[in-house]
Parts: structure tokens; sequence; C-alpha cells
């Protein structure tokens, strides 16, 4: 049975550690669901789940009026939402909702481009990584017209707990989820480093953690990230560090754009440059973290 009162047909292109769990969320929801991704095995997996797989991007937009796009990076979204054979050349699509952290520059453009076509965008990155995404209890940071807002809100409360317009002017939903990104990173860098010191002086990580948790230093990055995963011999969320290391970038572009610098931000995306240098394009992003403690000569135990 569905929890909507008029179901309809909804699109959704990237079924990648995100996107695979929220289409299941539509689907146990009732609607109708039409996917598109490069992956075989992940759309034979929706298409177990009841999605309806399409082999392009203009085939969703031909099938359903509201169409989410979540893939990894600004280029693939271009490609998909206004390149040949995407979003922009279909015939039923209305309104595009970009869950990919693309970016205020890309989301600009893209916008522009399907507005010429009279559909609507909405950018609306996602907070929580793959545990919120399999919970449906992500964040939702939407930005755009209000009353398209309010067309797709009972979509995005499927998989959403916490769904939110933060501004009406495109771009701004992309800008703070860089900023929510730029935050973690930064925590969880400044608190690895801090924690290699104890442990070179001969402080166990899990001591440190427990102490430091119940206190003024605790945060998401000392508690969810290394206290309940990397000491626990668990780094990963499954996200890869090279998409945040491109979120990182985005910011600190945004910031030189308005005439600001971030010194410690800045020094936050050269660890992480030096980490995808030594660990390579498939790291987790939590792996900085181990990283981080061996070249202070304190792994993790």
């Amino acid at each position: 049975m569905s929890a909507f009162d008029e179901p309809g047909p909804v699109g959704f292109i990237g079924l990648g550690e995100m996107g695979r769990p929220m289409v299941g969320h539509l689907l146990a929801a009732g609607l109708p669901v039409y996917i598109c991704d490069p992956d075989p095995a992940a759309v034979a997996a929706a298409v177990a789940a009841g999605a309806i797989a399409l082999a392009r991007a203009v085939e969703v937009a031909d099938a359903a009026e509201t169409v989410m796009v979540c893939v990894p990076t600004p280029e693939i979204v271009e490609k998909v939402c206004v390149g040949p054979a995407g979003l922009v050349e279909g015939g039923r699509v209305r309104r595009i909702v970009d869950h990919s952290t693309t970016g205020p520059a890309m989301a600009r453009v893209v916008s522009a481009a399907l507005a010429e076509r009279g559909i609507a965008y909405l950018d609306a990155p996602l907070a929580g990584s793959t545990p919120a995404a399999k919970a449906g209890t992500l964040t939702i940071m939407a930005a755009g017209d209000g009353e398209e807002f309010e067309a797709v809100r009972a979509i995005l409360d499927v998989y959403g707990e916490t769904v939110s317009l933060i501004g009406v002017e495109v771009g701004q939903g992309h800008l703070l989820k860089l900023i929510n990104n730029m935050i973690l990173c930064a925590t969880l860098v400044a608190s690895t480093e801090a924690l290699a010191v104890g442990m070179r002086a001969g402080i166990s990580a899990d001591t440190m953690l427990a102490t430091l948790n119940r206190g003024t230093a605790r945060s998401f990055a000392s508690q969810a990230l290394l206290q309940d995963r990397v000491a626990s011999g668990n780094p990963q969320i499954g996200f890869r560090l090279e998409l945040m290391r491109k979120d990182l970038r985005l910011l600190l572009e945004q910031a030189a754009e308005r005439g600001i610098t971030m010194p410690v931000s800045a020094s936050v995306k050269a660890t992480f440059d030096r980490g995808q240098t030594a660990l390579g394009l498939d790291a987790d992003v939590l792996a900085i973290a181990p990283f981080i403690v061996a070249e202070a000569g304190a792994p993790f135990e």
C-alpha cells in the first residue's frame, strides 16, 4: 500500500552507496521508481526490489515528472542533467532534485540550462553518509523555489529525517553541504592529530576516546567516527576519500571567490591531499585517520 494519496512515478539516477538504500525506501513507500545507473549489479538488485530499469537518463525523464540525481561528481551531474540524451531532453520531467554534492557553480550552470526548457532544479545535498541513507534518517539541505520544494517534500521525507529548505537561491544547499563537510573533516583531522600525541606518550586511543567523549572535546568525529569505527578496527563509512577531497576543494574555491582566506581549512585539505597520494583512489575517507597517526609514528592498535 502506498503512503501517498496520489502516487506518481519517481526517477532516480545513481545507485551508489547512498542511492541504493534511498531507492529502497521509495519502493517500500509504494512509489514506482524508474532507475538508471551504469553498474549492472546495482541495477539488478534494485529491479529485484521492484524498480524499473531504463538505459538512459532521457528515458527516465520521459517516464517521471520528478527525478532525483545522486552521482559522484559535478561533471557527471552536468552530463546526466544537460548533456546529450540527458534529463533536459525528457518529455515528462518537471523538476530535478540534485542530491549530489555538485557545488554552487555547477548548480547554477545546470539550473540555468534546465530553466530554458521549463524544468525546475532544486539542489538538495545529503548529510549522514551511508548509515543514515540505510536507516532513512538523512539530513537534506534543499535550496531553490519554495513551491517546487513543497511539491517534493513528501518524497524527501521518505528517506530524510531532517528535511529543510535552507534558501531560495540555487546553490545554497550545496554550499551548506560543503561547509558541513569541511567542519567534519577539520574536526576529524585535529582530533586524530591530538590523539597521536597521547598515543606516543603511552596512552591508548581507547582510553583517550572513552574519556574525551564524556567531556567537552566530544564531537561527531571523535565519537561516531574515531571511537565507534576507527579505534574499533572498522575505519570506513562507504564514502571515498577522493570525493571528500573534491568537497574540500569546492569550499576553498567558494571562499576564494568571496576574498576569504581559510588557513585552517587549507591545511585540512593539504592533509587529505597527502593521504590520497599515499592511500590511492579507492580509499575510504576514514582511512585518513590511520594515515595521520601512522605519519606521527603512533598507529592505532
